[in-house]
This record gives structure tokens, C-alpha cells and sequence, in this order.
């Protein structure tokens, strides 16, 4: 297992199940900071005293924090980023900063050391399946989980369900019940959240097995992967 000190940091209302998660694979610390309102300004300049991580997790709301968790200096993940603009900003003064689309969207592919290794074990989910002629799924083993834990739902609702469009969109809902993004959040958002679910789980199929797929979750699937990308293309503007 990878030696990675990960310091997952909240205003208190976003974090905590993350934070149970990351135990389980790497040192975690919960830090806790002001939970100030996002449309209250600050007059003064905040002085964040900080354990010392290798890497850090944020769940803050307040821009004028999130920017001095920013000039820190250190590899940052922003499980929530208020708009494009303030990203940019951020990652402007630090390079090693980085905000994804959704937390189960997060890939071993940022260069930035610190957040690959934290990417093998924790990000856009990957299963292994197990199959039978039926299209029944015997096994669907978790490798790599979202933070929250959501995958977890999906891999165990699946568990001796065929592989059909029906039970593949209660997959979807069991993992957004379990999801901690919003409902249309302005990055991470559930909608989205569920559909990367489905498309990790396809993904992790032998293309043998996909080519005999019938022609209604063959069109399920292909309605899934423009879902996303109409969705993923509503999150750039």
C-alpha cells in the first residue's frame, strides 16, 4: 500500500464519509475550518494552520478559504469548486491544484504525484465482473471506489441481478441515493455521478460479452455515453 498522509478538510458539511473511506487505504486527518456562509465576505485575511499532509482534500465552501488553502502551495483536490473562474484563479497560483469533474470522475492520469498514487485506490470506480451466459452477474468485485462510498451500493445491487437497462438504471439510482453531491451541482453533481457508474461498470465488461449485448441495453448504453457528454459539456459553461 502506498505511504500518503491525506488531509481531508470540511466546514462541517461536506466530507465525512469521504473521510471514513480514505482510512481504509491511507493515514487521513479531519480538519475542520470555519463554516462561513459563501456569500459572506471577508475583511480579513485568514491564517489556516494546517497539520502537515501530503496531500489534502477539500470540502470547503467559501472561496476567499478554499484560495489560502490554494497559496499553501501543496497538491490539493477540490471536491467542491465554486465555477470555472475560481479554479482557474487557483490553479494559477498553484499548479498542483485540481479540480475534478465529479470526485468518481478522478483518474491516475494529473502528473502530480501525490494525487495519482491517492487515484489508485480512490476515484472513478472500477469493478471486476463476473458473468455467466445468461448475462447474470455471478460477482462484481469493487477495485476502486468513489470517496463517498456510493460504488460500493452499485457493486452490491448488482450482485445476482441480470445485466439488463432496467437493473442497470437502479444501479444508477442506488449509487446517486448514496452519493453526497448535490442534485444540478454547478460541478459534482449526481446526475452525473450515476451515469459515470454505469459507464465504469460497462467498461469493466469483456468486449465479448458486450457484443452480445441485445439491442435495447446496446442503445442504453449509447444514450448513456451522450447523456455524459451533454452533461459533462453543461459543466464547462
Amino acid at each position: 500500500m502506498i505511504k500518503l498522509k491525506v488531509g481531508v478538510i470540511s466546514d462541517g458539511k461536506y466530507g465525512e464519509r469521504a473521510f471514513e473511506n480514505i482510512k481504509k487505504y491511507f493515514e487521513a486527518e479531519w480538519i475542520l475550518v470555519p463554516e462561513i456562509p459563501p456569500s459572506v465576505m471577508l475583511d480579513e485575511d485568514l491564517s489556516l494552520e494546517l497539520p502537515q499532509c501530503d496531500l489534502y482534500l477539500s470540502y470547503v465552501r467559501h472561496p476567499d478559504i478554499i484560495l489560502e488553502l490554494v497559496a499553501l502551495q501543496k497538491p490539493l483536490i477540490l471536491g467542491i469548486t465554486p465555477g470555472l473562474g475560481l479554479f482557474q484563479q487557483a490553479n494559477s497560483i498553484n499548479p498542483k491544484v485540481l479540480s475534478p469533474r465529479t470526485m468518481c470522475s478522478l483518474e491516475q492520469n494529473t502528473d502530480i504525484i501525490e494525487i495519482d498514487n491517492f487515484a489508485e485506490y480512490i476515484g472513478k470506480p472500477i469493478y471486476e465482473i463476473d458473468l455467466n451466459k445468461d448475462m447474470k452477474v455471478l460477482n462484481a468485485l469493487l477495485l476502486r471506489s468513489s470517496p463517498c462510498g456510493s460504488s460500493k451500493a452499485g457493486a452490491d445491487f448488482m450482485q445476482g441481478k441480470e445485466l439488463n437497462k432496467k437493473n442497470l438504471q437502479g444501479f444508477a439510482l442506488s449509487v446517486c441515493h448514496e452519493c453526497r453531491a448535490p442534485r444540478f451541482g454547478h460541478t459534482c453533481d449526481k446526475e452525473v455521478s450515476g451515469i459515470i457508474h454505469i459507464l465504469a461498470f460497462i467498461d469493466c465488461i469483456d468486449l465479448e460479452k458486450t457484443s452480445t449485448f441485445d439491442n435495447e441495453l446496446q442503445e442504453f448504453i449509447r444514450n448513456s455515453n451522450q447523456e455524459y457528454k451533454n452533461k459533462t459539456e453543461m459543466i464547462k459553461l
